[in-house]
Parts: structure tokens; sequence; C-alpha cells
């Protein structure tokens, strides 16, 4: 049976394969993509993620427009890692389809009002429109089966030395959706920093000759320059799918349960996941924080994906 997502998202280089790698893969039905603003602002996302679609003809899926700022605070996107547009480098032509009617919020609470609590939701940007959804339709969160993230660190952070992009743009929100009591995992940057762009990647995906492979090769060379400018990382980490990889086979993850707690206040650790590692998760909720990924299926998964594209 497949896994039902709903996946809400900022592309984003690493969001556009995620993307693709939902919409595709056999093991997924993506009955949404709801997008909110993070690495850019909120109608640069939306358009990214219809002219992702649009490239890759996934035209059955609603696309939605969510979140332009964070709940309390101004929002500051990530052009220095994703670029003006959020997804620079390669061209991409217009898209043939048009965002759906509903605000990704809107559409949130209306599939899981309707759903049978059968529906798993893959965050890859800030919280921002499931905090909205939680606080203004309370009854959507024993509907929701499961909650599969990337966010987040055990250790150092990659927006400040204390956290991760997208907990840290909007901590707020993350401390609400922490806090609701589903089922939850976290696959923070100890395990995305295992899921390295190297060239024997791209190769199997240029070797193809595949246009969606061979796009998503070139987002990720503009994806490595950055990375190498900015981090000094030979190779870079593909963050996003590796949550939507954690629902395909949640075995290829290696995980703990951990009581997270996220910092708002905090002078410089605001957006910190504070994991308790040692201590017994006594106290509800907890969250089961991923530290380890099986490389090998995760690519073979990724690659194969992308190359089921026409």
């Amino acid at each position: 049976m497949k896994h039902k997502i709903i996946l809400d998202c900022d592309p984003g280089h690493d969001d556009a394969i995620a993307l693709l790698l939902a919409a595709h893969h056999p093991a997924i039905d993506l009955l949404a993509i709801t997008t909110v603003a993070g690495n850019q602002s909120a109608e640069k996302t939306a358009y990214n993620a219809l002219k992702i679609c649009s490239l890759a003809q996934i035209h059955n899926v609603p696309v939605a427009m969510g979140m332009q700022s964070p709940l309390l605070r101004p929002a500051h996107h990530a052009a220095n890692i994703h670029g003006e547009s959020g997804l620079d480098g390669p061209d991409l032509p217009e898209p043939d389809i048009e965002l759906a009617p509903q605000h990704s919020v809107d559409l949130l609470i209306e599939l899981l009002l309707k759903s049978e609590g059968d529906i798993t939701l893959v965050h890859t940007g800030p919280l921002t429109n499931l905090a909205i959804a939680m606080r203004r339709e309370p009854a959507i969160i024993p509907k929701i089966k499961a909650i599969s993230l990337m966010g987040g660190a055990i250790g150092v952070g990659n927006t400040t030395p204390a956290a991760e992009f997208n907990i840290w743009f909007d901590p707020e929100a993350a401390k609400i959706v922490f806090g609701c009591g589903r089922p939850l995992t976290m696959v923070p940057l100890e395990v995305t920093h295992q899921a390295l762009v190297t060239p024997e990647v791209l190769q199997r995906l240029r070797v193809s000759e595949r246009r969606v492979a061979c796009f998503a090769a070139d987002l990720l060379v503009f994806f490595a320059e950055t990375y190498l400018r900015i981090f000094g990382f030979v190779y870079p980490p593909l963050h996003d799918p590796c949550a939507v990889a954690a629902v395909i086979d949640p075995t290829m993850l290696h995980t703990h349960r951990m009581r997270v707690e996220i910092e708002t206040k905090g002078e410089w650790t605001t957006g910190r996941t504070v994991c308790d590692i040692y201590g017994k998760p006594a106290q509800e909720p907890c969250t089961h924080v991923a530290y380890a990924l099986n490389v090998p299926w995760f690519w073979d998964t990724v690659i194969a994906t992308l190359l089921s594209y026409d």
C-alpha cells in the first residue's frame, strides 16, 4: 500500500529533488504540494514548485502557496544558498500549470479533515503552514498519521552555530509542531550530511541523458558551488530528500527516541533543537531523531526515481 503524503516545501534546490522523489516513487501517493516562505519568498517558492512540476509533467497534484513570513519574526531568506530566484542555475521554462485556488493552510486543513487518518506530512521547509493550520483547526491534529521533517541538528547548526535553517527561520512554529503529540521523525543535519552529492552521483544522472535527471544534475552543480563557497564542503549534502526517504522505508534510518525542545528565547541559540540524548524520554511527546542513513540505498532510490521520468 502506498504512503499518502502531503509535501510542504520551500523550493530550493534540495526541495526540488525531494519533490521529484515524492511525485514518482512507487511507494508514495503525493496528494498535494504546499509551499511556504523559507529559502525564498512565498511567491518565489510557489513559482518554483510550479516550474518543477511543469518540467516533470506532474500535472495531477495541486500546488498551493502558503505563509509569507514566520509567526512572530521577519523573514530572512537563504538567497546566499539558493540564489535570488530560490532555484538559480539551470534555465527552466515558464510553468504550464497554475496554483490551486486554496491557500496552503486551507488545503492542509481540508485534506486532513476529510482523511481517514492515513496522511503523513513531509516537511522540507519552515513549519509555519502546519503551525497555523494546527492553531486554526485543532481537529486536524489527531488526523495526522505521522510527520517526517528535515530540520534541526543534534549538534552544530548551519545558519547559526546553534541552529539549522528550517527551525531557525520560524522557531515558534517548530515549537508548536514538535509539541503536537503526533508521531514525529526529525531528520537533522547529522543525517543529511551523510547524503553527499559526489561526482559519481552526478555521472549516474547525466549518463542517462534523460531531461529530468540532467536537470537535477544541473541543479546540484549550482548547489555544490554555493556549498563549497560558503561552507567549504567539497561535496554538498542533499538535505530534503532524506525526509521523503524516511517515509519510503523507515528502516533505512537509524533513530533514537528523544525529548526535543525548541529554543525560542536564547540570545545565541534561538532555533536550536535541544535534544536530550542521554535522558530517558519520560516526558511526552518524544521525537524519533535520526542519526544515521543507509547511504547506498538512499542514492539508489533517489537516482532510480529521477531516471524513471521520461
